[in-house]
């Protein structure tokens, strides 16, 4: 091709013909800038189809991510609602209910003074952060979404960390006051065969426990903080699956 416009620009400039020559050199930088154009048309392309796969893999880890939050999640509610109901349940032993099983009332108790911290799992959303690739997501729904549930743990991480607090002062520094654990522990789990059996717990034993108002206002305290982080929990769950929905609407 090359070798034919050559050709014909000699032919041109030896006959004379300038104004044929004149329009042949504007033909010729019309195709020049025609190619350009295309090529720079085909990487920008390329470009978007590379973004747009490096934005599927985010969305499809994003998605990973949230169902192994809403699998924790689900875990965590539940243990929550047994939580609030064994600290209700102890308060009613405060307020004057006859201990029949005193092994019953130890084991809710436990289940109030024990208790795990939850984490989400969100290492895609930090690494979109970490590496400014948050605005690959053409998605600003998905985006909001996204940074309202990070807004939403953080709130529900500062609630654990003031009930943690409160913990330390209202139910673990009395339970250490007025319970002997070790005896109870001993009494609840020696059932080995062939072992002395540990002296058998009693209401007795619990006696200046449920006589201590402060460690009543504990129990009170955990019902309520760990309805609040329910809640918490179960407004993470809500908009971690709405985000899902988002996503796959997003991939398909």
């Amino acid at each position: 091709m090359a070798k034919i416009f050559h050709q014909l620009r000699s032919q041109f400039i030896r006959g004379n013909q300038i104004s044929k020559y004149l329009l042949y050199a504007t033909g010729e930088i019309i195709l020049v800038v025609i190619g350009i154009l295309i090529a720079l048309q085909v990487n920008t392309w390329n470009d978007q189809r590379a973004q747009r796969n490096k934005e599927l893999t985010y969305l499809r880890n994003l998605k990973k991510d949230l169902s192994l939050t809403i699998s924790q999640l689900n875990t965590y509610i539940e243990m929550r609602e047994t939580q609030i109901k064994s600290a209700n349940i102890v308060l009613e032993y405060f307020e004057g209910k006859p201990i029949i099983n005193p092994e019953l009332l130890f084991q809710d108790m436990i289940n109030v003074y024990t208790w795990k911290l939850f984490f989400q799992t969100n290492n895609t959303f930090q690494e979109l952060i970490n590496t400014g690739d948050l605005a690959i997501l053409s998605s600003d729904s998905i985006k909001n979404a996204l940074m309202n549930l990070e807004t939403l743990y953080n709130v529900m991480k500062s609630e654990e960390a003031h009930f943690r607090f409160d913990s330390e002062v209202a139910l673990y520094e009395p339970a250490y006051r007025t319970l002997d654990i070790n005896k109870i522990e001993k009494s609840i789990s020696n059932t080995n065969p062939g072992q002395q059996k540990s002296s058998k717990i009693n209401a007795t034993d619990f006696k200046s426990t449920l006589s201590d108002l402060k460690q009543k206002n504990g129990f009170v305290m955990a019902s309520m903080e760990f309805g609040i982080i329910k809640k918490q929990l179960e407004q993470m769950k809500e908009r971690a699956e709405i985000l899902i929905q988002l996503i796959d609407r997003e991939i398909h």
